[in-house]
C-alpha cells in the first residue's frame, strides 16, 4: 500500500488467506480467512470474513465468522455474524442475524476488557 494511500479496495474476486493490518481505512468485497486490524472496516453484502475483526468503526453487511471489536459498529440487515460482539455504539438494522454476544466496551480502552460476572452488558439474539 502506497504511503498517501487512504482507503483499500479488496474486490469480490480476491481471497486472501492470511492477516491483514492496514492503517488505513479497508473496503472488503472479497473472502479472507485471518484476522483484520484496520482503521475503518466497510464489509460488502457478498462478503465473507473468517477471523476477528479490530477496528475504530466498522459497517458490516456480510457474512462474519470471528468475534468482531469496534468503537463504532454498525451491523446492516444483509449482515450474518457467528461470533461475540464488543462495542462502544452500536447499530443493528432489523433483519440482521447475529449468533453471539454482545458486550459494551469501557470508553477509552483500546481492547476488549476481560469478562467478568456483572461487569458488562450482554445481549443474546436468537433467531
Amino acid at each position: 500500500m502506497a504511503s498517501n494511500s487512504t482507503f483499500s479496495v479488496i474486490g469480490a474476486d480476491v481471497k486472501i488467506t492470511g492477516d491483514i493490518s492496514a492503517s488505513a481505512d479497508l473496503h472488503v468485497d472479497g473472502t479472507i480467512e485471518g484476522d483484520i486490524t484496520c482503521a475503518s472496516l466497510v464489509q460488502g453484502e457478498s462478503s465473507v470474513i473468517q477471523g476477528a475483526i479490530t477496528a475504530e468503526s466498522a459497517r458490516l453487511a456480510g457474512k462474519v465468522t470471528g468475534s468482531i471489536t469496534a468503537r463504532d459498529l454498525v451491523v446492516l440487515k444483509s449482515a450474518r455474524i457467528e461470533g461475540d460482539v464488543h462495542y462502544d455504539a452500536l447499530t443493528i438494522e432489523q433483519g440482521a442475524e447475529v449468533d453471539g454476544r454482545f458486550a459494551h466496551r469501557v470508553p477509552g480502552k483500546t481492547a476488549a476488557p476481560a469478562a467478568r460476572q456483572g461487569d458488562e452488558s450482554v445481549l443474546i439474539l436468537n433467531n
